[in-house]
């Protein structure tokens, strides 16, 4: 070999070959990873781990994917089938726990992770987990149902306070009621935290449920559960199961008043309408009298502009369609414009007409070579025209049978057809036919036309004197003879 390879082999040797004292055989992918596995497991094989659960997964398996954090790192890690069938609650993201199990690595994608034999819940969030194990629970009883809800009464003459007696809550409530429409009020003390708070709680309104208000008290016609703010700590008697069941089974309208605005219990969930506040409830509970006696004022005013407003409509609607009508003067106006305008048209037609008949009277200049030559060109014309006596005489004949139909059409049609079977026909003094009452009577004599002759009468009674006259006889024209040539 050349020196110059010698010194490229001595600091980086291009193929891979066994030398001599060579005690570091290369290793496969799958060995080190093989060796990695071991190490961890070995140092780190039983852990507790305290972390937020993010990006859970459950697969089709039933093992468990997940990811262990806290504000600085991340981990990995696997609960298989078995494990993940003894969890007492459903993992999902957000939550805190403390998973035991061993490390690990995955060989697959080189990534350390913790095979979890068990996980618990940490601190609050175990208390928030019970809680919505219990919450899915109740709710698959029904009890949270919308259909179940009860309708708040409008004016309860009564309402019952299950509340401590000592607290600011049944102050606000009481000042809150007073101030919008006073009312008569029951209060049930109880405690509203503390060891025996849930028992008191509900047995408060299964006691108001049990009043049939044939008693000294009467039975209220709506219930307020009421609590001041807290921690989840103070409130948590609300969210015992046998408080929600009271509040679900009560036949009273209920109201939840527990804790501020933010805070949310089951008992919440159970009532029929839930108050961020009890001073809310209090408002939810009666309307502003003041409001009521508004309400009332203007329902009777609207009663009375609902009685007038019809006469004001009518009068209004009267009124806006005779403005509307037009004048007189305004509807015979267009007519005399255009009376106006057919009459100049008309003279100006006849004068037009007149000027065009004697312009071509004047061009028409009768010269004999003239009427010669007419004659002759009309000649030759006749001589072209070789006329079959067929072509003739068969439009001749047609004609004659269409104005033997017309003829025979006119005859029925006639006015005076009639007069034959004892009709009348009444005609005024210039010849028109009346046809009812209006105008006979606006005629000063009339002419009754029978079949064998007229009679002249006057409308005042007396028949006028006067000889029958006889139909006038019909002109008997012989018909024109068509132009054989137009």
């Amino acid at each position: 070999m050349s020196p110059e390879y010698d010194a490229y082999d001595s600091s980086g040797r291009l193929l891979a070959e066994e030398r001599a004292g060579d005690n570091a055989p290369p290793l496969s992918v799958s060995e080190l990873s093989g060796m990695l596995k071991r190490t961890v497991e070995d140092r780190f094989g039983h852990v507790r781990l305290r972390g937020e659960i993010s990006g859970f997964k459950r697969a089709a398996s039933g093992h468990l994917y997940l990811c262990l954090k806290d504000d600085n790192a991340v981990i990995d890690g696997v609960m298989w089938k078995g494990g993940a069938q003894r969890l007492a609650f459903a993992p999902q993201d957000g939550v805190e726990v403390i998973a035991t199990g061993k490390l690990t690595t995955y060989p697959g994608r080189s990534k350390y992770q913790i095979v979890i034999d068990r996980m618990e819940l940490a601190g609050e969030g175990a208390l928030m987990a019970l809680l919505e194990k219990l919450k899915a629970t109740l709710a698959s009883e029904g009890l949270f149902a919308p259909e179940r809800k009860k309708p708040l009464p409008f004016l309860p003459r009564t309402i019952g306070v299950v509340t401590s007696p000592t607290g600011a809550v049944i102050r606000d409530i009481l000042h809150r009621l007073a101030d919008r429409c006073p009312t008569q009020v029951l209060v049930w003390p109880v405690l509203v935290q503390g060891q025996g708070a849930a028992e008191q709680v509900a047995r408060a309104v299964r006691g108001f449920s049990a009043m049939d208000g044939s008693g000294a008290l009467p039975r209220p016609d709506l219930v307020i559960v009421a609590r001041g703010g807290g921690s989840i700590e103070d409130l948590w008697s609300f969210n015992e199961e046998v408080v929600v069941r009271a509040i679900a089974d009560c036949p009273i309208p209920t109201i939840s008043a527990v804790g501020h605005e933010t805070d949310t219990t089951l008992a919440d969930y159970a009532a029929d309408r839930r108050a961020p506040t009890p001073t809310a409830a209090a408002e939810m509970a009666v309307p502003v009298r003041a409001e009521l006696a508004a309400a009332l004022a203007d329902f009777e005013a609207r009663k009375k502009r609902a009685i007038l407003r019809p006469v004001q409509l009518g009068r209004e609607r009267l009124q806006a369609r005779a403005d509307r009508l037009p004048k007189r003067e305004a509807l015979l106006e267009p007519h005399a414009q255009r009376l106006d305008d057919l009459a100049e048209r008309l003279r100006r037609g006849l004068r037009d007409r007149a000027a065009q008949g004697r312009e071509r009277l004047s061009n028409l200049r009768l010269a004999p070579a003239v009427l010669e030559r007419n004659l002759r060109e009309a000649q030759r014309a006749l001589a072209g025209q070789k006329l079959a006596p067929a072509l003739v005489e068969r439009p001749l004949a047609e004609r004659r049978e269409r104005l033997a139909a017309l003829g025979r059409l006119a005859e029925q049609l006639h006015p005076d057809r009639p007069l034959a079977r004892g009709y009348v026909r009444v005609t005024d003094a210039e010849g028109r036919t009346i046809t009812d009452r209006a105008g006979a009577a606006r005629e000063a004599a009339l002419t009754l036309k029978f079949r064998d002759g007229d009679l002249d009468v006057s409308t005042g009674g007396a028949a006028a004197p006067s000889t029958p006259r006889r139909k006038p006889a019909r002109s008997r024209t012989a018909p024109k003879q068509e132009d054989l040539f137009g």
